[in-house]
């Protein structure tokens, strides 16, 4: 056999950015994400190996996404097997917010009244996403003051969140499928799943799409009914709460003061703390 010199073979072409992405399976937990970002992608003609190359700075450019979003997108692109480098998670950005219109009763739909007592509870007893979905009502209890939230960790009182709490329950007793149901957030409506049903236990994606929905909701509510005087004060907070999602509500909860009922973003929520306390002083 000869050894003689062999010319390099010629890189293979790739294929069409479209075809690319369809050979790719979604991270299962992220579909809604991962089709977001290969829409994304394919707004500027970028396949799979050509945005491992360039990163997500392109797609963040052209949409205008935040550091947080970036953050999101990059961790997604990861679990659906892209090497996409890792920012740096950032802060809570404003490092405080005014979070009281998210607990505010303005009408008797079933969907804003279980979004209302999970925000109000929420500024008490700052669980996860994970920990609220689990979180029975048996575990939730009402005195005259203040509900009480008991779990295998501890005992948590939770001021200012009874006209909310009491709101919720109340309607939800008007119907059988809510009155039976045992979750603190259960399913409005049967979803795609073979299992779903009204009354059952929520997805962590469910919950995450339900804040997001409730505070734009807010929202869009508190534009169309402030006062003039107020007015400029309203729209700044309303811009806010349209990009809040739960786990910055959670840690503006916590960096208010808010008790940690679990280690995740506590440590941040501290540092938060301290940052706005050298800005003041």
């Amino acid at each position: 056999m000869t050894g003689g010199w062999q010319p390099p073979l010629p890189e293979m072409p790739a294929p069409p950015p479209v075809r690319a992405w369809a050979r790719m399976t979604a991270p299962r937990g992220y579909e809604p994400q991962w089709r977001r970002l290969v829409e994304a992608a394919l707004e500027q003609g970028l396949g799979p190996d050509a945005l491992s190359e360039t990163g997500l700075e392109p797609l963040a450019a052209a949409r205008g996404w935040k550091p947080a979003t970036v953050a999101l997108y990059s961790k997604v692109a990861r679990y659906g097997g892209l090497g996409v480098a890792q920012p740096r998670t950032p802060e809570p950005d404003p490092p405080t917010l005014d979070l009281r219109e998210l607990t505010r009763v303005r009408g008797e739909a079933p969907e804003h009244l279980r979004a209302v007592a999970w925000c109000a509870i929420a500024l008490g007893w700052p669980g996860t996403v994970g920990q609220f979905r689990a979180l029975r009502r048996d575990q939730v209890h009402a005195t005259n003051r203040r509900l009480l939230v008991s779990t295998e960790d501890g005992e948590w009182s939770v001021p200012g969140a009874l006209t909310a709490w009491h709101a919720w329950e109340s309607v939800r007793n008007r119907f059988p499928a809510l009155a039976t149901s045992p979750w603190v957030l259960p399913a409005l409506r049967r979803g795609p799943g073979v299992t779903s049903h009204v009354g059952g236990q929520l997805s962590t994606q469910a919950l995450q799409v339900t804040f997001a929905k409730h505070a734009v909701r807010t929202a869009t509510a508190m534009r169309a009914t402030a006062a003039p005087s107020h007015r400029t004060a309203v729209e700044e907070l309303a811009a806010d709460y349209l990009t809040l999602s739960y786990d910055s509500y959670r840690r503006l909860a916590l960096a208010a003061g808010a008790p940690p009922v679990a280690p995740r973003g506590a440590i941040r929520a501290l540092r938060s703390i301290s940052r706005a306390a050298r800005q003041a002083g």
